[in-house]
């Protein structure tokens, strides 16, 4: 496939530049918002680990049936429509969160958040690809990188906020990052007003990709990939506080500056994985040092989770760089907006699908065991997983070429 000549990032596409870091700014916050204060949740709500491992599930169970949604939203609207909707969509949500006086409306305000998260999460690439199709490693690169830093930063304030005001306003502050992503998409919607979805179904909605997906192997290997990833990354975020409280007897603000380390991790693979990517020719290189890094630092938290416990978070947080390598090849593994948008929303559907189990397998093996150890050995066994896929991805061939059935 012929590569478009780069051009300036800014020459005639600052606002869609903008509005595509700030949609990354709003995909995780109100995951990593919540675990750092479940304590204080508690004292207000009476919920069980159960519990506590079903609101972790909530955030890829979303992402997954909306990832699979998406693109069908697509057929009806433009791009940019669907995002504007998915926006407030979040907005509504944080609303919900910050106002709940239930343990049932706060997971249904999660559930309504994590909806759009889930929307917002398949268009970016499709985006990308639209607007920068000459530099994709690098804008994946930019807003995977807002995407690793909008991780970071809640569990670094969340308890702080909850402190100082109360948890309802740590879990709702994030909705003005939401308003705020809203308004460059509405500039480029009144500026230039997207095609009718009638005349844009080829660009959009890839009734044949759509199809054709589900029999490629491509992207069943990306999708095993990417739910490696996502279910390690979100059964951590729900449960690694609590799983270094118990095994290092850390406190509860060192365990959520622990958790904002885990998800520092990623900034250097967001920063690095999509542009080396772009320019290897066997990535599955990169898919290896994932998996290893997974098992080294599960390996860790295993057997001696007390000492230098800052080591095997920072390696079982370079894991997901499996994230952002997946966000790159849905574009570099189709030739079209219509593939990426399938392939997007297939690798995203499936991989937060089987991702799903992971908060919730932890919190039942650590209620039936009393331990953490069980749960550590079943995510190091789904990290490896990766592996096997690796060389499928790898291949330089697109899902538009894939056989038909």
């Amino acid at each position: 496939m012929t590569q478009p000549t780069p051009r300036p990032l800014w020459h005639g596409r600052t606002i869609a530049l903008l509005g595509i870091l700030l949609v990354a700014a709003n995909l995780r916050t109100a995951v990593a918002a919540l675990s750092p204060i479940f304590a204080e949740i508690r004292l207000e709500f009476d919920v069980s680990s159960l519990g506590v491992g079903l609101l972790g599930m909530l955030p890829p169970v979303c992402f997954a049936v909306f990832g699979i949604l998406a693109p069908l939203f697509t057929r009806r609207a433009s791009l940019e429509t669907v995002m504007v909707i998915s926006l407030t969509v979040m907005l509504a949500g944080h609303l919900v969160r910050a106002t709940a006086g239930s343990f049932a409306v706060l997971a249904i305000g999660s559930a309504i958040t994590f909806a759009g998260m889930g929307v917002g999460n398949v268009l970016l690439p499709p985006l990308v690809k639209r607007y920068f199709p000459d530099r994709i490693g690098l804008v994946t690169s930019l807003y995977a990188t807002i995407m690793s830093i909008s991780t970071l930063l809640p569990p670094l304030i969340a308890v702080p906020v909850a402190d100082a005001t109360s948890w309802h306003v740590s879990v709702g502050l994030w909705g003005a990052v939401s308003l705020l992503a809203i308004l460059p998409w509405l500039r480029i919607l009144i500026s230039h007003k997207p095609a009718h979805p009638a005349h844009d179904v080829e660009v959009e909605g890839a009734p044949k990709s759509l199809g054709r997906i589900w029999h490629a192997s491509l992207a069943w290997a990306m999708a095993i990939v990417f739910a490696a990833s996502s279910l390690n990354a979100y059964a951590m975020f729900a449960w690694l506080p609590e799983i270094l409280h118990d095994t290092a007897g850390s406190s509860p603000a060192e365990a959520g500056a622990l958790l904002s380390l885990y998800a520092a991790m990623g900034i250097p693979a967001a920063l690095l994985v999509p542009m080396l990517a772009s320019r290897m020719k066997n990535v599955a290189l990169l898919i290896y040092a994932g998996v290893a890094s997974f098992v080294i630092g599960y390996l860790g938290l295993i057997f001696v989770p007390g000492t230098a416990t800052w080591v095997w978070v920072v390696f079982a947080g370079l894991g997901p760089l499996l994230f952002p390598l997946s966000l790159l090849l849905i574009n570099m593994r189709t030739r079209t907006h219509a593939g990426a948008v399938a392939l997007s929303g297939f690798t995203q559907g499936v991989g937060y699908t089987l991702g799903a189990l992971g908060p919730l397998v932890v919190g039942v093996l650590h209620q039936v065991t009393g331990q953490w150890t069980l749960a550590l050995v079943v995510l190091t066994a789904t990290a490896l997983a990766a592996a096997g896929a690796g060389a499928v991805v790898a291949r330089p061939h697109y899902l538009e070429d894939s056989p038909r059935r």
